[in-house]
């Protein structure tokens, strides 16, 4: 038997999962959980990572105590976000977070003072958001960020917590394809974005892909942790990457729905989609494993779901009961998940009121409307989003694979077969940590492909599948969703 700690970091909670390995089937454990809360200091939002770094140490002590020998540790995390070191390795400062609004305006400012955006769109394939590292970093450089100036590193939080814990800094591949900053014609990052930053190649630590053997635990953190030099490989860093790892999928003829805090809907293509169209709809090109790409769409997910829960009263602690409540309404109202009222709003219920107001729609009362409201409208862009794809995919789309947490979630499940008249196959809702796990296990040498990773998923996990039961009712809503989504 042998064993492996996943690291799986998101952007409210983080937490490690022990998993292990017989040859045949993962057995996955949730070790240790913990709150990854965003932190706002001088009128800015920024991560503690050095809380998430103690949080990885004492799952490791963990494991001495339990007297288990692990044969490797991988980290995967949410994207775009870095960390700052310095000549003597120490860590400048906290890391910015990607919901900071300094980077606000930071997309149209970049078109203007340095690259057209068809340009920069041809040269990198991502889609335009002002957290993108790319405008991040370039805000930061305008705003004289002494972090950024004294710089010797600049590591991707996946690639800083490894630099942490081993001391080797790496870019692994895909966590830097969130960037906006890796052109895919080339494999690297692009440089002309750094010299519009100002910036070196060497900064970023050399590239790596998922599987690569960054070192093993430093001897300070063998002491401390009483653990040999374990090594410390590159998943899927950027947590999408390890999920999509982990598709069930037999063939080729799906998309694959990521669903948590936010909703990433695309399919894996043997190459990047670069042309007018992906220009039009601002679809991105992500890497991963095996030198796939995922071509996707990130949607705002259940971030809105979550952060009106937040100001409900009255309503049922168990989050399978509050989901419930969207039967108990009869509100008919839907509203365009990606609009920019719901990116970082005071109040997200008043936002979805507000979004209703402007759109002539009556405005959700009860919490039930909300729920109901919030599902609705993911289930119909996820069709929106699924048209789309169908148009630019070299096959046709034939079900969709849903895998995260969102997955459990057995109302917008069904909804979410019934706007898009696909079959769903929800799970694992453990994605990310198995993907990160099933990583692992190739690099140990333990499976030879992706083919046999994801034939490891379906013998580990159990799936579920909602039959779409598509009526008028749909089809009508999805009328209305795209004359209030325009």
């Amino acid at each position: 038997m042998k064993y492996f700690l996943a690291v799986d970091l998101g952007a409210t909670s983080g937490r490690t999962v022990l998993s292990s390995w017989d040859g045949h089937r993962v057995v996955m454990r949730e070790f240790t959980r913990f709150k990854n809360p965003q932190i706002p200091i001088m009128g800015h939002l920024f991560w503690n990572l050095p809380h998430l770094y103690n949080e990885v140490l004492t799952a490791l002590r963990r494991v001495h105590e339990e007297d288990i020998q692990l044969s490797s540790i991988g980290i995967d995390t949410w994207g775009c976000d870095f960390a700052f070191f310095g000549q003597d390795g120490q860590l400048l400062g906290l890391p910015y977070c990607y919901r900071d609004s300094h980077t606000d305006g930071a997309v149209e400012r970049f078109f203007h003072q340095h690259m057209p955006a068809r340009e920069l769109y041809e040269r990198t394939g991502i889609q335009f958001m002002p957290f993108n590292s790319l405008f991040q970093l370039e805000t930061l450089h305008r705003n004289g960020c002494v972090g950024l100036k004294e710089a010797e590193k600049i590591l991707f939080i996946p690639d800083a917590l490894t630099y942490m814990l081993t001391g080797k800094a790496v870019c692994e591949y895909t966590v830097l394809s969130t960037s906006q900053m890796l052109n895919p014609k080339t494999g690297d990052i692009d440089e002309a974005l750094l010299a519009v930053l100002g910036l070196e190649r060497k900064q970023f630590g050399p590239l790596v892909q998922p599987g690569h053997r960054a070192g093993t635990l430093t001897e300070q953190i063998q002491t401390a942790t009483g653990l040999g030099a374990v090594p410390v490989v590159t998943v899927g860093g950027h947590d999408t990457a390890s999920a999509v790892a982990a598709v069930p999928a037999e063939d080729g003829d799906y998309a694959y729905l990521s669903c948590g805090t936010w909703s990433l809907l695309g399919i894996e293509s043997r190459h990047a989609i670069i042309n007018d169209k992906s220009f039009e709809y601002n679809f991105t090109n992500e890497g991963g494993l095996d030198g796939t790409t995922r071509f996707l769409k990130n949607i705002c997910g259940l971030w809105l779901f979550e952060n009106c829960r937040k100001e409900f009263r009255d309503v049922p602690a168990d989050v399978n009961e509050l989901n419930a409540l969207c039967h108990t309404s009869q509100f008919d109202g839907v509203i365009q998940p990606d609009d920019p009222l719901f990116a970082h709003p005071d109040s997200m219920t008043e936002a979805i009121r507000q979004f209703c107001r402007r759109t002539g729609q009556a405005e959700p009362q009860l919490p039930a409307d909300f729920v109901r409201c919030i599902f609705r409208s993911l289930a119909l862009r996820y069709r929106q989003i699924i048209e789309i794809l169908d148009e630019m995919a070299d096959f046709s789309i034939r079900r969709l694979h849903v895998i995260g947490g969102g997955s459990l979630n057995v109302h917008l499940m069904q909804w979410t077969a019934d706007a898009t008249g696909l079959p769903v196959i929800a799970g694992p809702a453990e994605g990310t940590a198995l993907g990160n796990t099933l990583v692992q296990i190739r690099a140990a040498g333990g499976v030879d492909s992706l083919a046999e990773m994801r034939g490891i998923v379906a013998r580990s996990v159990e799936l579920k599948t909602y039959a779409p039961q598509h009526t008028a009712e749909w089809d009508k809503a999805y009328e209305h969703f795209l004359k209030i989504a325009k």
